[in-house]
This record gives structure tokens, sequence and C-alpha cells, in this order.
């Protein structure tokens, strides 16, 4: 019995685990290393791997072992980092497990304290403040917003776009220049940047699947089209038409009794898609605070695939982490919000959020959505948004 005991808790020893701490990591790609720096807590039931990215947490849970291998589920986007875990290392792979056949992006972690990026130097210009942003590539270069802030040689920020925004970016500048990265779980993102003058810098966007040239100038105006001018119902539409299950596998219209005589949100997203995820932290709880003023909220799910398992799987994951109250309806594949919603002049992003008033009427349409990291931009939609509710309540 001794030596059972022995063997037995010798086997469990061996047991892999991943430890306590802060972590380093880089995304290797053919560009560059992208950095990110993550910290793993255990509260002695469960061990959370927390992603950080600025003021960004980005708790992910379930982890599991098999032998020396360790499997990191990140369930908003259906997608995994996995790998062999020695002691303080692990040697990875991050794939989406939703793509057939991702060959996934090599990584590798240690358990270290050190920094996202290490500055060398003084900085030696300023980033702080709004910057117009040009994306250039073969078709030409699409007009976008950067907004950052500088702390000595520590910077955050995010780049804004018409359809949403890169999120929590975190870097430094220094003497060469600037730096910054950000992963979420979805795509790791890097910029390097080096200055023209102090009104102007080039940089490289890389991501996983290559290099794209940005061009920054300085401008305390920076702004972005008018999100309400993007996307417009067709000649000879006034409402929509809709009718989608739920995931209980009823289907519901804004014909039915629930959404007669109220001021109506519909929010056309995606589980995949981080902006999408960002629109609806902040919807979920303002619902649930304005609901019974004679509001409703409905989501319209677009989807990867249309396996109902896969759909059932994906929007389940949805509503549990992000707790909407409101309906989420599956409405398809990527790509069919033409049959679905024939009343719109095409979409133009992930997430479109639409205004129908009392009389079933649309009345506005936003393209995109700017989250928290977007500062000030965020807070000016929270205003907007509000203001315009108040005045389709006060209809009659």
């Amino acid at each position: 019995m001794a030596t059972l005991a022995f063997t037995a808790s010798s086997n469990a020893q061996k047991q892999p685990s991943l430890k306590q701490g802060k972590w380093y990591a880089e995304f290797i790609t053919k560009e560059a290393n992208i950095p990110f720096v993550f910290e793993v807590s255990n509260s002695g039931k469960e061990t959370v791997l927390t992603l950080t990215n600025g003021v960004e947490r980005v708790p992910l849970q379930g982890i599991t072992y098999k032998g020396d291998s360790i499997f990191i589920p990140i369930q908003d986007y259906d997608a995994q980092l996995s790998g062999v875990l020695h002691g303080d290392t692990i040697d990875g792979t991050f794939r989406r497990l939703f793509a057939t056949n991702d060959p996934g992006v090599s990584f590798r972690a240690t358990r270290t304290a050190t920094p996202r990026f290490i500055s060398i130097g003084k900085p030696i210009a300023n980033l702080d403040g709004k910057w117009d942003v040009d994306f250039v590539s073969e078709k030409g270069e699409s007009k976008n917003v950067g907004i950052f802030s500088q702390q000595g040689s520590k910077l955050t920020g995010s780049i804004l776009t018409n359809s949403g925004d890169l999120r929590f970016l975190e870097g430094v500048l220094d003497e060469s220049g600037f730096r910054l990265s950000a992963f979420a779980g979805l795509s790791p993102y890097l910029i390097q940047g080096q200055f023209i003058d102090e009104n102007h810098f080039e940089a490289a966007f890389i991501t996983s699947r290559g290099k794209q040239l940005i061009k920054g100038t300085r401008n305390k105006d920076a702004a972005l089209s008018d999100p309400y001018s993007l996307t417009q119902l067709r000649d000879g539409y006034t409402n929509l038409n809709f009718s989608l299950p739920n995931l209980e596998n009823k289907l519901v219209s804004l014909s039915d009794a629930k959404y007669k005589n109220k001021v109506v949100v519909v929010s056309i997203l995606g589980s995949w898609c981080p902006n999408c995820l960002d629109e609806m932290s902040y919807l979920a709880p303002w619902y649930k605070e304005n609901k019974e003023r004679g509001v409703e909220i409905v989501g319209l799910a677009f989807e990867r695939k249309n396996d109902p398992e896969y759909v059932r799987k994906v929007l389940s994951n949805l509503v549990k982490k992000h707790g909407p109250t409101y309906d989420i309806l599956f409405a398809g594949k990527i790509g069919d919000d033409k049959k679905v919603l024939p009343e719109i002049d095409g979409l133009k992003s992930y997430p479109t959020t639409i205004f129908i008033d009392k009389k079933g009427n649309v009345r506005k349409i936003h393209t995109g959505f700017n989250g928290p990291a977007t500062g000030l931009f965020y807070e000016e939609f929270k205003t907007e948004f509000n203001k315009l509710i108040d005045e389709l309540l006060k209809e009659e």
C-alpha cells in the first residue's frame, strides 16, 4: 500500500500546472514577433489566465491539460491557445477553431515580469492626442483616426475606423520611435512607427497575415465620417420585416406584441466580432436599466457557419458571458444580410445599429461601434445614443 501511495503521489507531481504570476509572450510571424502579456491566478478552484492590454482585462477560463500539453480556450472567438508546458515556459500555437485546417500562429511564453516593450532612451517626439491615420494598400488609402495617450515613455490608445476600433493598444515611445501591440483573443496586432517630424509619422501595421503601411498626421480635429450617413434604407422601404429564430428556435418578428408601440434598437452583430462584443457590453446593462421605459433591443447574429450545433454553441457562450436579457436571433451566415434584410442597402460593418420608432419605422442607422478604448469617442456615442432614444420615446 505504501508503494502504491508513493507512485500515485509521484504521478500527481508530474501533472503540469500553469504557474501563477506575470508572463511575457511573443507570437512568431513572418514580419516580426508580436509581444503580448498575461497574468495567471489560481483561486484554488480554477486557474484563470488574463490577457492584458492597457486597462483591458480578458480572462480565459476552462484550462485543461493532457500529458505535458496545455489547452487554453478563448470562447468569445472560438479560438484556442495550446502548447507544451515545461515549468515556466509554453511553446505553443494559437488557432482559430472555426477555420478548417488553420495552421495557426506559433508563440512562446515565459513566466517573467518582463514588460511588453522595453524603452531605450528618451522619447524623441510626442504622440499624445488625435491623428489622421491612413492605411495604405494597392487599392488606395483608407481614412481613419488615431487617439493616443502618452505618459513619459508609456503609450496607450487605439485606431478608429468606420467599422470600429482596434481596441486597447499598449506600448512605448522612445529614441527609436514607437511600438504598440494588443492581443485580446482574436488577432494579434503590432504597430512599429517612426516620426518624420513632430506632426507626421510612418509605421508598419503587422498582423499574423502580413504587413501594411500606415501614415499619421497630427490633427486635433480628426474625425471619421458621420456613422449615421453610411448605411441607408433602400428606396420605397420604411421598416424591417424579418422573422428569425431565437436560441429556443422560436421565430421572432418585430410584429410580435413584445415590440408593438415601442422604440426598438436592432443590433446587427456576430459572436466573432470584437466591436460587437464591446457594443453588447454597453447595451446589455443599458437595457436592464431602461426596458421599463418602453424600449426593446433585439440582436441579429450573423455567424461563420450555418451548422445548428455550432450556432447554438457560440451564441450560448455569448449570452452566458455577456448577459444580454434581450432576444438574440440567428440571422444566417456572414454575408446573408442581403437576403435577411433586403430593406437595407448593404451592410457596411459589423456591428450596425438600427433605431426604430414606435410606429415601426426605421429612423436612423449607425454603422460601426467605437468602444471604451476610444475614450471621448465612446463617451460621445453614449451621449448621442441616449439623446436619440429619449427623442423617440417622447414621440406619440
